[in-house]
């Protein structure tokens, strides 16, 4: 320590001290400092010297004036202050220490001043300071802990919120076995275990979301986080942060537990479900989308638009639906539509879309519902089809009680009255010529039952079975039975059909059906030509069409058309005229479910044309 007042030697080695300093009179007055002091706090070296230190350094505060105040009183040893100053390079901050200076009698003429600047250390202190208030306030938000463990002392630090986690007291003590007792017996505890262990022996950090079992008995969720504490590349400790989530993980268990009921609901829906995004890729589809598009996982459907799934026109109408859906807002609901698929199948639908709007309310793709009606709309043609044979079966019930009634009727009144004639007559000879009559009236009768019993046949054998018939060799067979017939009418028959056309009938029918069309043709042949018929065939939208074409009398249809396959009707003034045979023949058509037309010209001739179902239903 310097003693009394220096001498220019003593001033020149304090010029060049090291450190910040300055020797002051009791009056605080500056006798002589260093350059280092100078520089430190910006001062002319040359306008120093004798100057109050507080005219020196004007912000200096009062408080730090009555410490060195104390210190060269005597009260104090030592007294270190803090100043603030403001410089050319900004706010500064320095750290004094001061002692009293004495002379050769160890009376104290002064201070001795060295500073410190600490600017640096002080903005650290204020970094620090707000970065654990924010680490706090973090801490505290989002219930997150630290922890540090040191494998030489074997201690276990835990910070304040990871001990408020664990709901443990002030004075509990944490160790590395009582902390992984803490973790639920089973899976979390032997993961932890296994954790720790890896960290330790190996270096391995880790990140774990397990439970715990407070000191309370509450389970919570908490995520674990640990890392190794290196020194020379060996472990020597482990650190690391420990938060309670339990909240966002009960959230995220109710969550899916929701979504996985949602989706155990759509996917058992018998409805066809899917969402899609607003260039109409699917985003999402149910198990009944799957299967109907035929693929096993949902994934091989997301991303794909319609046009990847069905051909072009089925995939335009869609798209054209859902920008319509998408731009205007307004759902289409329970629309039929129908769709094909790339295989050919083409499938009913009753179809639902509804846009799907995001939280500025515009359209950000749509949800569909789609409900397979193909089977509906099959037993809706079926039951249609039953109406109509059961209408026309009633028509023709309605048709036979009418014939039946009035012919039988007929029959009776006439024996009736022949009977009475009979019974009154005295004359021998007219007696024998009623009998006559009553004979062929009988006779009458019985053709009657027959046609009558043959038509109640067709209509209750609707269950025969049919087989396939060449039908070119049919109508040659026919019309070889009929050869005779033919020959002596000079009727000429043209058979166009092709060797390899088949035809579903009845067998007994089709013999009949054949013949009666032959007969009729050379039966009504104008008298003025030979008859001609020909027969052709063709395909036709399930239907194997064969055409009877003859150039006989011809039929007029306006007049006649509606009484044309009526029983008991003629339409030319023939002796043979009977007025059964059409009517027979359609009904043995129509009870192999097929059907019966006819064109005609009166002097042209006519043309029958039969539709044979190519189906053997």
């Amino acid at each position: 320590m310097l003693k009394g007042a220096p001498t220019a030697t003593q001033s020149y080695l304090i010029k060049q001290l090291p450190s910040a300093t300055v020797f002051v009179n009791e009056r605080f007055e500056v006798v002589h400092a260093s350059d280092q002091w100078i520089a430190d706090f910006e001062l002319d070296p040359f306008d120093i010297q004798g100057k109050p230190i507080s005219q020196l350094l004007t912000k200096t505060g009062h408080s730090w004036e009555q410490a060195l105040q104390a210190c060269i009183s005597g009260n104090s040893d030592e007294t270190k202050v803090h100043l603030n100053l403001d410089t050319a390079t900004g706010e500064t901050w320095s750290e004094w220490t001061c002692i009293p200076w004495h002379d050769e009698q160890e009376n104290i003429i002064g201070l001795i001043i060295q500073t410190e600047d600490i600017t640096r250390r002080k903005l650290l202190e204020e970094q620090n300071k707000k970065l654990n208030s924010h680490l706090k306030a973090t801490s505290e938000i989002g219930k997150i802990g630290s922890w540090e463990y040191c494998f030489k002392e074997n201690t276990l630090t835990w910070c304040d919120m990871t001990r408020i986690i664990h709901e443990v007291s002030d004075d509990f003590v944490p160790t590395l076995d009582n902390a992984v007792n803490f973790y639920k017996d089973g899976h979390s505890r032997n993961t932890m275990a296994m954790v720790i262990h890896e960290a330790t022996a190996k270096g391995i950090s880790y990140s774990e979301r397990l439970q715990i079992v407070t000191a309370q008995g509450k389970e919570l969720w908490v995520q674990t986080a640990g890392r190794p504490i290196f020194i020379e590349g060996k472990v020597v400790g482990l650190t690391g942060t420990f938060q309670n989530i339990d909240e966002q993980v009960t959230s995220e268990i109710k969550t899916k537990k929701s979504e996985h009921l949602l989706r155990t609901l759509i996917d058992n829906l018998p409805l066809n479900v899917f969402i899609k995004d607003t260039d109409s890729r699917k985003i999402l589809v149910n198990k009944s989308e799957c299967d109907y598009l035929g693929v096993s996982h949902p994934e091989e459907l997301l991303g794909k638009t319609d046009f990847e799934l069905y051909d072009e026109d089925v995939a335009q109408i869609s798209r054209k639906e859902d920008l319509r859906v998408m731009e205007t807002l307004r759902p289409i609901l329970s629309q039929e539509t129908w769709n094909r698929k790339k295989n050919g199948k083409k499938t009913t639908f009753l179809t639902s879309k509804i846009p799907l709007l995001d939280e500025t309310g515009k359209a950000s793709g749509l949800i569909g519902i789609s409900l397979d009606i193909t089977d509906i709309k099959q037993k809706e043609e079926e039951l249609r089809d039953l109406v109509n044979v059961a209408s026309l079966q009633n028509k023709k019930l309605i048709n036979f009680a009418h014939i039946v009634s009035h012919n039988l009727r007929s029959h009776s009144a006439n024996f009736s009255m022949l009977l009475d004639f009979l019974v009154n007559e005295k004359d021998e000879s007219e007696k024998d010529n009623l009998l006559k009559m009553l004979i062929n009236a009988s006779d009458n009768l019985l053709v009657t039952l027959e046609n009558l019993n043959e038509v109640v046949d067709i209509n209750t054998n609707v269950n025969l079975d049919k087989k396939p018939i060449p039908l070119k060799n049919k109508i040659d067979t026919v019309v070889h039975n009929l050869s005779a017939y033919l020959g002596k009418n000079n009727a000429h028959v043209t058979n166009t059909v092709c060797d390899s056309t088949e035809i579903q009938v009845i067998p007994a029918y089709i013999d009949s059906i054949l013949m009666n069309f032959i007969t009729n043709s050379v039966r009504y042949k104008d008298p003025e030509r030979d008859a001609n018929i020909t027969f052709s065939a063709k395909d036709e939208e399930g239907y194997t069409v064969l055409s009877i074409t003859d150039n006989g009398l011809g039929i007029d249809l306006e007049k006649y058309g509606d009484k044309l396959f009526g029983m008991y009707k003629t339409f030319h003034k023939h002796c043979d005229a009977r007025g059964i045979g059409l009517y027979i023949t359609k009904n043995q058509i129509e009870a192999m479910n097929g059907k019966v037309g006819i064109e005609s010209e009166v002097g042209v001739g006519t043309k029958f044309t039969i539709y044979f179902k190519k189906k053997n239903d």
